[in-house]
């Protein structure tokens, strides 16, 4: 590498530079000036090269910085009026120095010049992406130990089977999904098996439960604000959640308690695919998947004022009816282990279930669904001795005498709750009945019991909390298998 060449190199680095740079010789002449300090002057850069630099910037210290041989580092200066291009824009923070040769002698001095402009944005960059980096860790943080897919949802019955062929259906496009039904369903779980299953599972899943954030704060938690948009926003302002879910998905959990008012906000905001974050100065374009879920009936209150029937049609594009735990009975033991698998692993035990326990899960009614099933399993857990959850260890509405509001239950589904092996014909062996067997004799009968009871399927299907499709379905689906012994 010639001498001559480092000229072009730092040419090439001041080019590159955000911040405005001048050197003069040891009498003050500029000597140069990097193009950025031309424009903020706004003068020519041979307008200025060749001259003393108190022609260019009268009140310059360079001459006294050389002729005494010193430096100062981010000094504020403050240009005299008329010697910048933007009157509003006339002071700057800058560090000087003189340049001494190999004998030490004052050859020269040099000024870094940094522009409040460049610094600005330069703190907005960094204060945007130190944003983006916390999300991500709160995020990363918040992650279970797996993703959720379809694959290792735990379910087998045939009606959750129906759920999941639904949910990969669905994860084959972008079009929004409603996910409504009872709470403690999975909602939320399905939610991600849809993102992490879908094209868009590298780009972020961003959930926001629209009942936990107060009216007044959710337009900012959802579209974001700039700063100083109201008072007490946080500095350099801060990404809504659909700009933060951008490329991905955002997840709207409890939607039927979204004010009137943001419903009117997101509809706009899913019609146009754009958003305006609060205090913006203009709209910013998204592209982001919705899926929103409910626990309320969203038709009910369109009907009452409640809820937008535009914003109903924009987001129950998909709709998928999450099963209540207690239409998927058969789904209790295999997700009962899963829970109790994680505990196990979590706290490095080896605790199992004593089978009636898990014959009383089976005949309880679940009104919180797979939210109350792995409570109960973690109070059973911290309060059983040795390595085995019993009967006991259960809260007291798993005794025999709750299942039934009369006090007694029928003799008839104890004694199935308990069925002793019975002979398999072929083989002339004894086998044990399946676990599924078993609770389809067990509801089967509840059914009749009730049918009997009230003579009348509405009443039946409300008592076992089952809606009047799903109990004449289950009582002609039982009937076949196991004989219909029902009177009517």
């Amino acid at each position: 590498m010639y001498d001559s060449d480092y000229k072009y190199i730092f040419s090439e680095m001041l080019r590159m530079s955000d911040d405005g740079f001048i050197v003069v010789d040891k009498e003050g002449i500029v000597v140069d000036i990097n193009e950025l300090y031309c424009q903020f002057l706004g003068k020519a850069h041979d307008d200025i090269v060749g001259r003393p630099i108190t022609d260019t910037i009268p009140n310059s210290k360079m001459v006294d910085i050389v002729t005494k041989g010193y430096r100062e580092e981010l000094a504020f200066h403050k240009f005299v009026p008329g010697f910048v291009r933007d009157a509003d824009n006339d002071f700057v923070l800058v560090s000087r120095s003189c340049v001494l040769n190999g004998s030490g002698q004052a050859v020269a001095g040099v000024a870094q010049v940094h522009f409040r402009q460049q610094a600005v944005q330069v703190a907005k960059r960094m204060t945007k992406a130190y944003n983006e980096l916390e999300f991500y860790k709160e995020q990363y943080s918040n992650m279970d130990d797996h993703q959720y897919t379809f694959r290792n949802i735990v379910g087998s019955s045939k009606i959750y089977q129906e759920r999941i062929r639904e949910g990969l259906q669905a994860a084959k496009t972008n079009f929004p999904v409603l996910l409504t039904g009872e709470t403690g369903t999975g909602k939320e779980v399905f939610a991600r098996a849809i993102h992490n299953t879908s094209s868009r599972a590298d780009k972020p899943m961003v959930s926001i439960n629209c009942a936990a954030i107060p009216a007044d704060l959710l337009e900012s938690e959802l579209f974001g604000y700039e700063e100083g948009a109201f008072t007490g926003a946080k500095k350099g302002g801060k990404k809504g959640k659909f700009q933060l879910a951008d490329g991905g998905t955002i997840f709207l959990d409890e939607i039927g308690d979204m004010p009137l008012m943001m419903q009117a906000k997101l509809l706009r905001v899913l019609q146009e695919k754009e958003i305006d974050p609060v205090g913006g100065r203009g709209p910013i374009p998204i592209d982001v998947r919705v899926i929103s879920a409910t626990r309320r009936d969203l038709s009910s209150m369109i009907r009452s004022g409640e809820f937008r029937e535009d914003l109903y049609y924009r987001l129950n594009v998909i709709n998928i009816e999450m099963s209540p735990l207690r239409d998927r009975r058969e789904d209790i033991p295999e997700l009962a282990d899963y829970f109790l698998a994680r505990l196990n692993n979590e706290y490095k035990q080896s605790v199992t279930f004593q089978p009636h326990v898990i014959e009383s899960f089976c005949r309880y009614n679940w009104p919180g669904n797979l939210r109350e099933l792995d409570n109960v399993i973690k109070g059973a857990y911290a309060t059983c001795d040795g390595f085995t959850i019993e009967p006991g260890d259960l809260p007291s509405k798993f005794h025999v005498e709750d299942f039934d509001p009369e006090g007694a239950q029928s003799a008839e589904v104890r004694a199935l709750s308990t069925l002793p092996d019975e002979m398999d014909e072929t083989a002339g062996l004894m086998r044990p009945i399946p676990m599924k067997e078993r609770l389809e004799r067990i509801e089967y009968s509840m059914i009749q019991k009730s049918y009997e009871r009230f003579k009348s399927v509405r009443k039946a299907a409300d008592y076992l909390g089952m809606s009047m499709a799903t109990f004449v379905r289950k009582k002609n689906s039982y009937a076949e298998k196991y004989g219909n012994e029902t009177n009517e």
